[in-house]
């Protein structure tokens, strides 16, 4: 099995149509910015390229612990599916939290796991996900690798996700494909704040419709 890691690439314009977390948001002409349902902006946590277009992901942090951006229906959170053509940086609110204080370049490092090397001694094969982020750059002699480099992965499957928290799409009631995970980030400085937890970005491409959550 293959896993696509989002790997921090040190830092990238603000502008920038590449894969980072950060910056401002590009988005089609006429896109007004998310509000939370407590009435403040949302602040962009990332700008994803992907095959069928840009993923684009938005989280309240205006009072955090307060609106339940770790919740797929919540108003706290945002995910859009843009096409890739014409897409142009968004006006900021003056108000309220919508900017990280960096803006981080990921690059993708494909890691392939061996199925048969992975499983323990019961059996059991390990959570992809987990297993591609603890090992890299590990060394036999270091007790970690850098796991702070790992911003998250590309499609693959949830790490760690029961079934019964799969969004559903509000267009058609189907259940969402899995696209991304998102950590934190680099640095505690610089971090969207997650709770501690691990992002997970969903979306229905037929009806280019998205939804995060945190678990």
């Amino acid at each position: 099995m293959q896993i696509a890691l989002m790997i921090y690439d040190g830092s990238a314009p603000a502008d920038s149509d590449v894969p980072r977390t950060g910056g401002v948001p590009l988005a089609p002409a006429g896109f007004a910015w998310p509000l939370c349902g407590c009435g403040g902006p949302l602040q962009f946590f990332a700008h994803l390229p992907v095959e069928d277009g840009v993923l684009s992901v938005f989280l309240c942090q205006n009072n955090p612990g307060a609106c339940a951006f770790w919740d797929a229906s919540s108003s706290a959170n945002r995910v859009y599916l843009f096409p890739r053509e014409e897409l142009r940086p968004v006006a900021v609110p003056e108000a309220g939290l919508t900017l990280l204080p960096a803006t981080s370049a990921i690059r993708t490092h494909v890691v392939t796991i061996d199925p048969e090397d992975a499983c323990d001694e019961e059996g059991i094969e390990p959570d992809a996900y987990d297993l591609a982020r603890s090992g890299w750059k590990w060394e036999p002699e270091e007790g970690f690798g850098k796991q702070r480099e790992v911003l998250g992965s590309l499609g693959g499957s949830p790490s760690y996700l029961e079934d019964d928290r799969l969004p559903v799409c509000p267009s058609c009631t189907g259940t969402m494909e899995f696209a991304a995970h998102l950590e934190e980030g680099i640095t505690r400085e610089t971090a969207m704040n997650l709770g501690g937890q691990l992002g997970y970005v969903f979306v229905c491409r037929p009806c280019r419709e998205g939804a995060f959550l945190t678990d």
